[in-house]
């Protein structure tokens, strides 16, 4: 039995299946399913239930799956334990939403870099809800989110700012009335799975604004460039840091009881890299300073 493993099966259970988790772990179906006939071998029992068209996890699999969390979150937390640097030799995972990609996800990660070298970046995007999911499951050191309206046990969420709600046009727009623009012009909407999604949404309900709904989009570049091409307006976050090389479209207040969305760090509140947590925190907080 190796943590090469244990890291398939936990993969696996995420996953749902031994193809998606193939995925993954960057291997083919086969390894993957040759490597689960090895650690059941290893193990001596079944660790999933191969009647079922989809491989399903035994009750004892489910049992082993979630010590095998614990055992690889121990391992993973080992060098930083015994170092006492609190994770800034190591790899550190951040989870972070799409809409930080192209201005403060790279910004405070260049400064992080610059200042520890010897610390290893992985970055995952993803929606709020999945980076949670990921958090949780102890797959994120910490991720960049939406703060949900409630958080879950287990886990701590630092506040980096309050983005709100605008609408934006084509540049060459006459109309600066908000809820005219909504009323008149096709819309292009925010993902409504995800937590600025259900924000606008609520919102546009609260007006009684009958909206003419042409696509949905969970990508700011996307929408913004849809909506510099004429093809609608739309209601996105005025980002607490834009982006260096954005495409230019006019933004209009959506006045004083506008939507807006807190951005912050969450992470687990037990772990041994609490450094790194603290200077991750730290260089998101002063790109956003410096705004």
């Amino acid at each position: 039995m190796t943590i090469r493993l244990l890291r398939t099966l936990v993969t696996i259970a995420d996953e749902k299946t031994f193809t998606d988790a193939a995925k993954v772990v960057n291997v083919t179906h086969a390894a993957v399913s040759q490597q689960m006939q090895a650690l059941e071998a290893d193990l001596g029992v079944a660790l999933f239930n191969r009647k079922t068209r989809t491989p399903e996890l035994t009750p004892i699999g489910h049992q082993i799956v979630a010590k095998a969390r614990v055992l690889l979150s121990d391992y993973d937390n080992l060098l930083p334990s015994v170092l006492g640097d609190g994770g800034l030799s190591g790899i550190f995972t951040l989870g972070v939403m799409r809409t930080t990609l192209t201005g403060l996800t790279p910004q405070a990660m260049a400064a992080l870099k610059f200042k520890y070298p010897e610390i290893g970046l992985h970055i995952r995007p993803g929606l709020t809800a999945t980076l949670l999911t990921e958090l949780e499951r102890g797959n994120l050191d910490a991720a960049v989110v939406t703060k949900p309206q409630i958080i879950p046990v287990g886990l701590a969420f630092r506040e980096l700012a309050r983005e709100p709600m605008q609408l934006i046009t084509a540049r060459d727009e006459v109309e600066n009335d908000p809820v005219v623009l909504l009323k008149t012009r096709p819309f292009i909407r925010f993902n409504r799975h995800a937590v600025v999604g259900a924000l606008i949404d609520n919102w546009i309900l609260s007006k009684r604004i009958r909206v003419n709904e042409t696509m949905e989009l969970d990508s700011p570049e996307a929408i913004t460039s849809m909506v510099d091409a004429k093809l609608g307006v739309s209601i996105v976050p005025a980002l607490a840091v834009k982006p260096r090389h954005g495409v230019p479209v006019k933004h209009l207040d959506l006045g004083p009881d506008a939507p807006y969305r807190t951005i912050g760090l969450m992470h687990q509140e037990n772990q041994n890299k609490s450094r790194a947590l603290d200077e991750v925190f730290g260089a998101l907080a002063h790109v956003i300073h410096q705004q």
